[in-house]
C-alpha cells in the first residue's frame, strides 16, 4: 500500500439487531472508526464509511421466540434503534444497511456461487443433532441442556451463560431441544465448507511478516496463535430456515452460516452506497489503490483477519491494510454482560442525558470524550461514572470550554466584540513558544491519528487547551487592561494575547472536530465561520480569523455534570443487575427462585452414589483459544487429576493455586477443547453473578472425602 492511496474504504463490525448495544460496543469499533473517518474526510480524502446491520443466525429467531414475535419483526425493530442511537452519537457513517436487503442476498449468494464453482469449497458429510418432532436440524442456540461445568441445567449447546464455558452440543448432559422438548439425535446432513488449513502458509506470510510490525500487537499474537494451533476446515453453510439461501438446487433447507454472509454485508453496502451516490463501488474492493481499514472488537480478530481475508483473497479483492481491533471495556468493576444486565446501552445514555438535556449534543461529545480517553486501544479498561463525572468537569468544562469561554469574554470586554490586530513588534518569548505549540500539536495529532492512536491524540488536543489556559493566565490581559489610560501601548499586548488565543481558539476546533464533532460545529456557530474552516490543511495556522471580524458573544460549551445524576445512575445499574433479565422471570437480588429449589426430590441412596472429597490446585493455567477456561491440576492425596473449569472470567490461574476445593471425583470423564477432564470443581454464585469456591473451613488433608 502506498502512503497516499487513491481512497480508503473503512468498516466497523456490523452489529447483530437482536437488541440494543452497549457503550462498550461504541467504544469498541464505532467510535475509532468515526474519529478515523472524520479525520480522513478533513484531509478531503476519498472515504466510504461502511456500517450495517447483521441480521441472520440462530440468535434472531430465539429473541423473536422470547418477545413472542417474528424473525423480521425483531431485525426491523433493532435495526432502526441501533441506527439512530449511532446517529444520535454522531457516528457518521455513509452507509448503514441491512443484511436483510435483497441486494445482500444477491451478493452473498454470487460469492458463495464463484467459490464454489471454482472449486475453492468442499463438501463433507457429518452428523448433527436433529428434532424428529420439529422435523429440522438443530443449531447449537437451539439445545439446551446441564452445563457439565457448573450444572447449571439451561446451559446451550454453544455456551453456559451461568459460568460462560465455551460448550459443544456433545458436552451438555440430557441434551433437549428447544422446539419440541424432546431429546434429539444424531443425523447425517451435508455441507460445504471453507478449507482454512490450505491457506497457513498465506497468512504466516501476510500477517506474521508483512504487517508484523503495523498492526497492534494483540492483533498479531491472537492470529499467531490461531495459526500456530492448526485451522481447521470452516463450515460455510447449515441447516436453518432463516438467512441466506444456498443458491444450489440440491441444498433445499440450507443457508449460508452467519459468519460467512455477515463480512459480505461489507461489500453488499458499498454496492448500495454506489447505487445511492452513482459512484463506481467496484474500486474501493478490487482496486489495490484503496486502503481497507476493519474497526473491530477484538472478539472478531479472527473473522476478519483470517477467515474473511481467505474469502477476499479467493475472490479477487483486496486485502486489509490493518485492522485496529480493540480490547474489552468493563463497567463500574465487571465485565459488560447483558445476560446479567451489567450494562449501559447506548439508548440508556441518549434518554438519561441527551434527550433530558433538551437534545443537548454537548452530552453526545462529553460521553465520546470519555471513552476515546479510556479507550481500549492496548488493554482492557473501565468505564465508571465517576471518571466519567471527572473527565467532563474538570477537562472539558474547566479546561477546553473554560479556555473558549474566558477568550470570548474578554474579546467582547476589552476588543470591543472583534478580532483584535497582531502587533508582530510587540511579540516576546511566551507568544512566540505558544505560536511554535499550535504548529507542532497540529502535526502530532496528524501523526497519532495516521497510526491509529486516537486516545494519544486527542490527549494532545486537551495539552494544548491547557497550554492556551496558562498562556491566558500569563498575559492576563484584564489586569494589563487597568492601565491603559497610564500606558496607551498596552492595547497592543491584549490585542496580541486575544488575537491569539482566537487563532487557538479556532485551531482547536479543526483538531477537536474527529472527536468532539457537535462541540466544532458549536464553535464554528460562535466564531461565525462556514464548516470549511475545518479542513485540515487550515490546522497549525495563525490567520484563520480575519482582523476586524465579529463574533458572536460567549456561550458555554459544556455543562457540568452533577453528583445526583451520578448517584442515580449507578443506583441504576445496580437494581437492574439484582433484577437481572434471565431465560425465566426477573428476580430481585437475594431472592430464591423457583426453579432453585424446584429440583426433584432424591433420596439418601442418591446422594450416597456422589464421591465428594477436597482436593488442592496446585497447577493452573488458560486453556488455549478458550477466553473462560481454566485447566487446573488437582492434587487429591492419592492422584493428582486434571480438571477443566469455566472460572476463567472470575479468577486469575496464578492467584488460586494452592486454594482448596470440594471435588465431585466420580464425575465420568469428559473431553473438552481436546483436554480430558476428570471432575468438577463445585461452586457458588453469589447475586451479582460472582463465583466463589465451596471449600473446607481450614485446611485439611488433600483425598479427605465430604459427607
Amino acid at each position: 500500500m502506498t502512503n497516499s492511496p487513491k481512497r480508503y474504504l473503512i468498516t466497523a463490525a456490523l452489529p447483530y439487531a437482536n437488541g440494543l448495544k452497549h457503550i462498550g460496543h461504541l467504544a469498541g469499533a464505532y467510535l475509532p472508526a468515526d474519529i478515523y473517518v472524520r479525520y480522513l474526510r478533513a484531509q478531503k480524502r476519498d472515504v466510504a464509511f461502511i456500517c450495517g446491520s447483521d441480521e441472520h443466525g440462530t440468535a434472531i429467531p430465539i429473541q423473536a421466540m422470547k418477545e413472542g414475535t417474528t424473525p423480521r419483526a425483531i431485525i426491523d425493530k433493532y435495526h432502526e434503534l441501533i441506527r439512530q442511537n449511532f446517529a444520535d452519537l454522531g457516528i457518521s457513517f455513509d452507509i448503514y444497511h441491512r443484511t436483510s436487503e435483497p441486494l445482500h442476498h444477491e451478493t452473498a449468494q454470487e460469492f458463495f456461487t464463484d467459490l464454489n464453482s471454482r472449486g475453492e469449497l468442499e463438501v463433507k458429510e457429518s452428523e448433527q443433532y436433529y428434532d424428529e418432532e420439529a422435523k429440522t436440524f438443530l443449531a447449537d442456540r437451539y439445545i439446551v441442556g446441564t452445563c457439565p461445568v457448573c450444572g447449571n441445567t439451561r446451559a446451550y449447546g454453544d455456551q453456559c451463560e451461568n459460568c460462560g464455558t465455551s460448550l459443544s452440543p456433545e458436552m451438555l448432559l440430557n441434551p433437549h431441544s428447544t422446539l419440541s422438548g424432546k431429546p434429539p439425535v444424531k443425523r447425517s446432513t451435508r455441507h460445504w465448507y471453507l478449507p482454512l488449513d490450505k491457506y497457513e502458509d498465506f497468512l504466516r506470510e501476510w500477517i506474521l511478516t508483512e504487517h508484523k510490525d503495523d498492526w497492534r500487537t494483540s492483533v498479531v499474537g491472537q492470529c499467531k496463535s490461531w495459526i500456530d494451533g492448526g485451522l481447521q476446515p470452516r463450515a460455510v453453510t447449515r441447516d436453518l430456515d432463516w438467512g441466506v439461501k444456498v443458491p444450489l438446487p440440491d441444498a433445499e433447507g440450507k443457508v449460508l452460516y452467519v459468519w460467512f454472509d455477515a463480512p459480505i454485508g461489507y461489500i453488499s453496502a458499498t454496492r448500495q452506497w454506489g447505487l445511492n451516490t452513482g459512484k463506481d463501488w467496484r474500486p474501493y474492493w478490487y482496486d489495490k489503490d484503496t486502503k481497507l481499514v476493519h474497526f473491530i472488537g477484538k472478539d472478531n480478530i479472527v473473522f476478519h483477519c483470517i477467515i474473511f481475508p481467505i474469502m477476499l483473497k479467493l475472490h479477487g479483492n483486496i486485502l486489509p491494510d490493518n485492522v485496529p481491533a480493540n480490547e474489552f471495556m468493563n463497567l463500574e468493576g465487571d465485565k459488560m454482560s447483558t445476560s446479567r444486565n451489567w450494562k449501559l446501552e447506548m439508548e440508556d445514555y441518549i434518554n438519561d442525558f441527551i434527550k433530558k438535556d433538551n437534545g443537548g449534543t454537548q452530552l453526545a461529545d462529553s460521553l465520546r470524550y470519555y471513552l476515546t480517553t479510556i479507550a481500549p486501544e492496548t488493554k482492557d479498561s473501565e468505564f465508571t461514572w465517576k471518571g466519567f463525572q471527572d473527565a467532563n468537569n474538570s477537562e472539558l468544562v474547566s479546561k477546553f470550554g473554560n479556555f473558549v469561554n474566558r477568550t470570548f469574554v474578554l474579546m467582547h470586554k476589552l476588543c470591543n466584540g472583534k478580532v483584535p490586530p497582531l502587533h508582530t513588534e510587540r511579540l516576546d518569548d511566551v507568544d512566540r513558544e505558544m505560536i511554535i505549540a499550535i504548529e507542532a500539536t497540529a502535526i502530532k495529532v496528524t501523526k497519532l491519528l495516521e497510526e491509529y492512536r486516537f486516545r494519544d491524540a486527542q490527549f494532545e488536543v486537551m495539552m494544548l487547551s491547557d497550554l492556551a489556559n496558562k498562556y491566558m493566565q500569563k498575559k492576563e490581559p484584564w489586569i494589563v487592561a487597568r492601565t491603559l489610560e497610564a500606558t496607551p501601548g498596552n492595547q497592543q499586548l491584549i490585542d496580541n494575547c486575544l488575537h491569539l488565543c482566537l487563532q487557538i481558539t479556532a485551531n482547536l476546533a479543526i483538531l477537536i472536530n474527529p472527536f468532539l464533532p457537535f462541540t466544532a460545529r458549536k464553535m464554528l456557530y460562535l466564531m461565525k465561520v462556514v464548516e470549511k474552516m475545518l479542513d485540515w490543511e487550515n490546522a497549525g495556522k495563525l490567520k484563520l480569523l480575519s482582523v476586524g471580524y465579529s463574533l458572536r458573544a460567549p456561550e458555554l460549551l459544556f455543562r457540568k455534570i452533577e453528583d445526583e445524576e451520578v448517584k442515580e445512575q449507578i443506583a441504576k445499574l445496580q437494581a437492574a443487575s439484582a433484577a437481572r433479565i434471565t431465560d425465566g422471570p426477573i428476580v430481585p437480588e437475594g431472592a430464591v427462585t423457583k426453579e432453585a429449589v424446584a429440583k426433584p426430590e432424591i433420596v439418601y441412596d442418591d446422594f450416597a452414589k456422589l464421591d465428594l472429597r477436597v482436593g488442592t490446585i496446585v497447577a493452573a493455567e488458560k486453556v488455549e483459544k478458550a477466553d473462560k477456561l481454566l485447566k487446573l491440576s488437582v492434587d487429591l492425596g492419592s492422584e493428582q487429576r486434571t480438571i477443566v473449569s469455566g472460572i476463567a472470567l472470575h479468577f486469575k490461574p496464578e492467584e488460586i493455586v494452592g486454594h482448596q476445593v470440594v471435588v465431585v471425583a466420580n464425575l465420568a470423564p469428559r473431553k473438552m477443547r481436546g483436554i480430558e477432564s476428570n471432575g468438577m470443581i463445585l461452586m457458588a454464585e453469589d447475586p451479582a453473578g460472582k463465583l466463589h469456591f465451596v471449600q473446607p473451613g481450614s485446611t485439611i488433608q488433600p483425598g479427605s472425602g465430604v459427607s
